[in-house]
């Protein structure tokens, strides 16, 4: 298993039985990640001591080492900067200097995630992590027992696993076209393209029906804020101000120009990262402005299902009678985010067109997935499964917030959630939320800062009640608001 720090990766350990001494074969170890353009001019590598662990070696070995290094102009050390490579001279003693491969990554289209976000992505899957802030189901939530019930179904009807038409399964698609019904849609299959998730259909949507320059409006905060989806396309975000009601249609008028293209962004149901609910006649409000003024509207859906009091509102889509609501459902935060399934409902035209454009990016989602969705919605086990799911989370939701009340009563504040995963929690002015990420991760503790979701800093960070195992959440929220209280 490799580890990274920085942008290096290190899987590699010296050989305590080889005549060559040890020293000499992490010099020889680091030096060929340099000559064969893995690690590049600028890379960090870790520090002396996680070195040392790293190669199961002495830290004094590793000393030894990084001086030879520096002897052969391969790295140099700036105080309080780390060690990193410089190759000012290696490439004058190899016949062949490497690749500059940085080049091509710093010339690349698509933007690099923000750094908290690199961080958060690696930081995830590192063993003994408490992640306090994911926007996924926990294990322990996952159906076992009925995926394996689904999954022996697939073999009666799963016979070919070849390539499947642009618009995804057939049978997937008349399933969901019934499916969709009962949230008052009336979309037949032509009008649904199937996703490997609800990201793909936004990326779909960036680069086949928006030109450079367009302008996408969306949520202050929003979730989509912390990608770069859009703008790696060339588009530019502008934020819409919300209230305890939801985006302010008001606001949206002051901001579109009758320049340019432009859409509308919003998650109405369970809003990410906040947890509003938009109201039913801010609903209507913001959809008969966006008709009136031909802006057309991303609707995405994905929390919709995970109402935990009472049914949301219908979506917007339920009431759209001029095709300006393209609206997007998926199965990664109610079933499995491994399963990467998604949909996107709109007019035929737009959905052939996304279509076309996703045959040309991966020439179709898992066909065994979208089987497997199939199976699930129609043997009724997805409904089943909804039930239980729900419960679960709201059991979840009220403990979270009986550990709130007890450690962050008088320091911060926070919002009681309907549905979805999250508990937005607002910190104390002048905390640093980038201070206190940092502080979180040096004790295992990873969080999500709200500056990630906003177009300034905030004072806020992203609870979620849905990943970590419950003790490990109440022992993380004491631990973090002890942090808090450091910083103020």
């Amino acid at each position: 298993m490799s580890t990274k720090t920085g942008a290096v990766a290190i899987d590699w350990k010296p050989d305590p039985a080889s005549k060559v001494p040890v020293y000499k074969q992490i010099v020889s170890f680091i030096s060929r990640k340099i000559s064969s353009g893995d690690w590049l001019v600028g890379y960090k590598l870790p520090a002396q001591r996680e070195m040392a662990k790293l190669f199961n070696v002495n830290r004094s070995t590793v000393v030894e080492a990084l001086e030879e290094l520096k002897a052969q102009g391969l790295i140099e050390g700036n105080f309080g900067q780390g060690t990193q490579i410089v190759n000012n001279t290696w490439s004058l003693m190899i016949s062949t200097p490497p690749t500059n491969w940085q080049s091509y990554i710093s010339s690349g289209i698509h933007q690099a995630n923000l750094p908290t976000v690199q961080v958060i992505n690696k930081q995830e899957f590192m063993a003994g992590i408490t992640r306090l802030s994911t926007g996924e189901i926990s294990p322990d939530l996952f159906p076992y027992d009925m995926m394996q019930k689904v999954l022996c179904k697939l073999p009666e009807r799963v016979h070919s696993l070849s390539y499947i038409e642009p618009l995804g399964l057939p049978e997937l698609r008349k399933t969901l076209s019934r499916y969709l019904e009962k949230y008052g849609l009336k979309v037949s299959p032509s009008n649904l393209l199937i996703v490997s998730g609800s990201l793909q259909a936004l990326q779909l949507i960036s680069i086949g029906l928006l030109q450079p320059g367009s302008t996408v409006f969306v949520e202050t905060p929003s979730y989509i804020k912390s990608l770069h989806v859009f703008q790696s396309a060339g588009m530019k975000l502008a934020g819409v101000p919300m209230d305890d009601r939801g985006l302010l249609p008001a606001m949206l008028s002051r901001k579109k120009s009758s320049r340019g293209t432009a859409l509308l962004y919003t998650i109405p149901t369970f809003h990410n990262p906040t947890g509003t609910v938009m109201t039913e006649d801010r609903r209507r409000e913001l959809l008969e402005w966006c008709a009136g003024n031909r802006l057309p509207m991303i609707e995405d859906d994905a929390y919709r299902e995970l109402w935990l009091d009472e049914p949301p509102p219908l979506p917007m889509k339920a009431r759209d009678q001029s095709g300006t609501v393209l609206y997007t459902g998926t199965v990664s935060k109610t079933l499995a985010a491994g399963l990467r399934l998604g949909w996107l409902a709109g007019p035929e035209p737009v959905v052939e067109r996304l279509g076309d454009v996703k045959m040309q990016t991966d020439y179709g989602t898992s066909s065994l997935s979208q089987w497997a969705l199939t199976e699930w919605i129609e043997s009724g086990l997805y409904d089943e499964h909804l039930a239980i799911l729900r419960k679960r989370l709201k059991e979840r939701r009220e403990y979270v917030l009986r550990v709130l009340e007890g450690c962050f009563k008088g320091l911060a504040a926070w919002n009681t959630p309907a549905g979805g995963f999250y508990i937005w929690l607002r910190l104390p002015d002048g905390v640093p939320t980038e201070k206190l990420f940092h502080l979180a991760l040096a004790e295992k503790l990873l969080i999500n800062p709200g500056s990630l979701y906003d177009f300034a800093k905030n004072p806020y960070i992203r609870i979620s009640y849905a990943f970590a195992p419950l003790a490990a959440l109440d022992r993380g929220l004491v631990r973090l608001a002890e942090l808090v209280r450091s910083l103020q």
